[in-house]
C-alpha cells in the first residue's frame, strides 16, 4: 500500500494569490484524499471496481456542488475553489474527479440553474451529502461531438411524458439515484428532464472492458417507454445551449483537475529522480532527465496561471464558452505530456502500480476525448479567433 507523501509544487507562487479560505479547502481535500483514497485507489483500479463508500466523504468534503448555496444544501463557494477541490482530486485519480464533477456540474448545475424551486429543494440536498447520486445523459451511440443529432425523445402523455432512447458513456450511471437527461421533445426541441431509478422502462446497465477510469464506474441509460411526469422536466431552458453551459461548468473542473493528475505524475518523477542511481550518480543529475523535468514543471506553472486567470473570469461572470474550451484542450494535453515523459523517467518501474504514473496515463486518455474532444476544442478556439465555422 504506497504511502501519499505529496505535498504540492509552485513554481510561480499562486499561493500569494489563493485566501485562506482557498487554502483550508485545498488542504481539508488534500488530506481527506491522502487519508481515505490514495491507500486504496490502485486496487480500486486494478479491479475495475468504484470505491462507493468514498461518496458520502466527498459530501462532506464540499466536492459536490461546491458553488450551490447554502440554501439548496451546498457550501455556497467560488469557482476557484471548485477547481482547486477537483485539481485535489484528480491528483490521486480522473475517476473520483470525474464523480465528482458530473454530480456538481452535469446534475446539481442544471437542477438549481433550469429547475422549478420543487426541483431543487427536491434535488440538490440531498445530492450535496452524497445521499442522492446523479448522472447526466448526453452523449448517444450515435451522436456524441454531434449532440444536437440525438434521437432520444419523449412524447406528451395526460399529465406525463413516455420516453425514449439511449445514453452511452455515462458516468455513475450504474449506481445513480436520478438521471438528467437530454432529449427531444415533439416539436424538436432539446429540453432536460430528470428520470428517476425504478421508473419502468429506465434501465442503467454497466459497461465493461475499460482499460481507463477502471476506478469510475461507467454505464448506459436505456429508456424503453419510461413514464415520466411532466413536473419533472426542467423548465429554464431549452435547446442545445442548455447541456452545453452544464458542460461548460464541467471542462472548467476538468481544467484545473488535469493539473492535479500532471502534479502527481511530476511529483512522482522528480522523488524517483533523486533516488534512483545509474552511473554512479542519481537519475536527476543527467541533462536529459533535467529537460524533461524542466519542461513538465513550465508547462504545469503555465496551465496553473491560465486556469487561476479562468477561475477569475468564472467567477466575475466573464469567462466564455471559448475560453473554457482553451483550458481543457490545453490542460489535458499539457497532462498527457506530463505523463508520459514521467513514465519514460521511471523506466520499467513506470509501468507497474507500484507507482501511479502508468494509471493516470490510462486515465487521461479518456479525458483528452470526454465532454469535448481535444480536436473539437481546437475547433471551437479556431472559430472564436476567425469567426469562421469550420462545422459546417
Amino acid at each position: 500500500m504506497r504511502t501519499d507523501l505529496y505535498q504540492g509544487h509552485d513554481y510561480y507562487l499562486l499561493d500569494e494569490l489563493l485566501t485562506e479560505e482557498h487554502k483550508l479547502i485545498r488542504e481539508t481535500a488534500r488530506e481527506w484524499v491522502k487519508k481515505e483514497v490514495s491507500p486504496i485507489i490502485e486496487d480500486a483500479a486494478e479491479k475495475c471496481e468504484f470505491p462507493r463508500h468514498l461518496l458520502p466523504g466527498l459530501g462532506e468534503i464540499g466536492a459536490f456542488g461546491p458553488y450551490i448555496p447554502a440554501e439548496y444544501g451546498g457550501p455556497g463557494l467560488d469557482q476557484i475553489s471548485y477547481g482547486i477541490i477537483m485539481q485535489e482530486l484528480e491528483r490521486c485519480d480522473s475517476g473520483l474527479r470525474s464523480t465528482a464533477s458530473v454530480q456538481s456540474s452535469l446534475v446539481m448545475y442544471p437542477i438549481w440553474r433550469y429547475g422549478t424551486e420543487e426541483q431543487k429543494q427536491k434535488y440538490l440536498p440531498k445530492l450535496a451529502t452524497g445521499e442522492m447520486m446523479g448522472c447526466f445523459g448526453l452523449t448517444e451511440p450515435d451522436h456524441g461531438s454531434n449532440p444536437g443529432g440525438m434521437t432520444t425523445n419523449f412524447k406528451e402523455d395526460g399529465d406525463d411524458v413516455i420516453l425514449n432512447g439511449a445514453k452511452m458513456w455515462i458516468s455513475n450511471a450504474p449506481f445513480a439515484d436520478i438521471a438528467v437527461v437530454w432529449a427531444k421533445n415533439e416539436a424538436g426541441r432539446i429540453q432536460g428532464i430528470v428520470v428517476e431509478r425504478g421508473m419502468e422502462g429506465f434501465s442503467t446497465p454497466t459497461m465493461h472492458g475499460k482499460w481507463s477510469l477502471r476506478a469510475s464506474d461507467t454505464g448506459e441509460l436505456i429508456f424503453d417507454n419510461v413514464r415520466v411526469p411532466k413536473a419533472n422536466i426542467l423548465p429554464g431552458r431549452d435547446g442545445l445551449g442548455a447541456p452545453l453551459s452544464c458542460l461548460d461548468s464541467a471542462r472548467y473542473g476538468i481544467a484545473w483537475g488535469a493539473i492535479g493528475a500532471a502534479l502527481d505524475c511530476y511529483d512522482t518523477a522528480l522523488s524517483y529522480s533523486k533516488e534512483r542511481t545509474q552511473f554512479d550518480r542519481p537519475i536527476g543529475q543527467f541533462q536529459l532527465q533535467q529537460k524533461k523535468l524542466a519542461e513538465m514543471i513550465t508547462e504545469i506553472t503555465k496551465a496553473q496561471l491560465l486556469t487561476f486567470r479562468l477561475g477569475q473570469l468564472r467567477d466575475e461572470g466573464k469567462a466564455t464558452s471559448a475560453q473554457i474550451s482553451m483550458a481543457k484542450r490545453n490542460n489535458v494535453d499539457m497532462a498527457l505530456t506530463v505523463a508520459r515523459d514521467a513514465r519514460q523517467m521511471l523506466g520499467g518501474m513506470g509501468i507497474t502500480g507500484e507507482y501511479p504514473i502508468m494509471r493516470h496515463m490510462m486515465n487521461l486518455e479518456s479525458v483528452v476525448t470526454y465532454e469535448g474532444t481535444h480536436d473539437i476544442h481546437l475547433l471551437i478556439t479556431g472559430l472564436d479567433v476567425t469567426g469562421l465555422n469550420a462545422f459546417v
